[in-house]
C-alpha cells in the first residue's frame, strides 16, 4: 500500500499495477543519504500530467515537487527504464491474451506527418507532399508496440524499416518472430537484409 493521505486521481496507479511496476524502479542504494523520494507518487504524477495534457508546473501541489519529477522522467528516459516498463507491461498484456509473451508474427508500417522546426531533423516526402517527419511502427498481432523510429520523411520505407529492425534486434533476439507484414513500400532487397541482418 502507498502511505500518501491525499485523495486519489483518476490516473493513480491501482495497487495491482504498481505490484508489477515497484520492481522495475531503481532499488534503495544503501549508501548515502536514504531516499525520500516516494517512486509511487512521481509516476502518479507523470500518470497525471499524460492522462490530463497538462504543463509539468500545473501539476497539484499534492504531488511531490514539479522539479523532482521533471527529474526521474528524463532520467528514467535517458537510461531505458520506459521501455523496460513499456516491454513488461506487453508481454502481461499478451499472457493474459493467452499469447506467448514474445510475438511469432508482426506489421510493419509508416505515417508521415508535418513537423515543426524545433522537432528537429525534417524532410520532404515527395509521395505524400509532407515536409515533416516519419513515424515507423512494429507491431505484434495485438496491435501492441515492439519498435518505433522517428525519422526525417524522406527516408523510403524500406530503408525506415532497417532502423526499425535494428531497434528491436537491440532488445535481444526475437526467437519466436517468424514473419511480418508489410505493404508494397516494402518491397526490393529489405527481405534478404532482414533475413541476413536477423541471423
Amino acid at each position: 500500500m502507498d502511505d500518501r493521505t491525499r485523495q486519489p486521481y483518476s490516473s493513480d496507479l491501482t495497487d495491482a499495477q504498481w505490484a508489477i511496476l515497484e520492481p522495475l524502479l531503481p532499488p534503495r542504494v544503501a549508501a548515502g543519504a536514504p531516499r525520500r523520494t516516494n517512486f509511487r507518487e512521481v509516476l502518479n504524477a507523470i500518470f497525471y500530467v499524460l492522462t490530463n495534457g497538462c504543463v509539468w508546473h500545473a501539476l497539484p501541489h499534492d504531488f511531490p515537487p514539479e522539479g523532482t519529477v521533471r527529474y526521474y522522467f528524463h532520467r528514467w528516459r535517458r537510461c531505458g527504464l520506459w521501455e523496460q516498463i513499456h516491454d513488461t507491461l506487453r508481454r502481461h498484456v499478451r499472457e493474459h491474451a493467452g499469447k506467448e509473451p514474445e510475438p511469432s508474427a508482426g506489421s510493419i508500417d509508416s505515417q508521415t506527418v508535418k513537423a515543426t522546426r524545433t522537432s528537429g531533423e525534417r524532410g520532404y516526402d515527395a509521395g505524400k507532399k509532407i515536409n515533416g517527419v516519419k513515424r515507423h511502427i512494429l507491431v505484434d498481432t495485438l496491435g501492441l508496440i515492439l519498435a518505433v523510429v522517428v525519422h526525417p520523411a524522406n527516408i523510403q520505407d524500406r530503408d525506415g524499416a532497417k532502423l526499425v529492425f535494428a531497434k528491436a534486434m537491440l532488445k535481444g533476439p526475437w526467437s519466436r518472430m517468424e514473419r511480418v507484414w508489410a505493404d508494397g513500400g516494402y518491397a526490393g532487397k529489405l527481405i534478404a537484409w532482414v533475413s541476413s541482418f536477423c541471423q
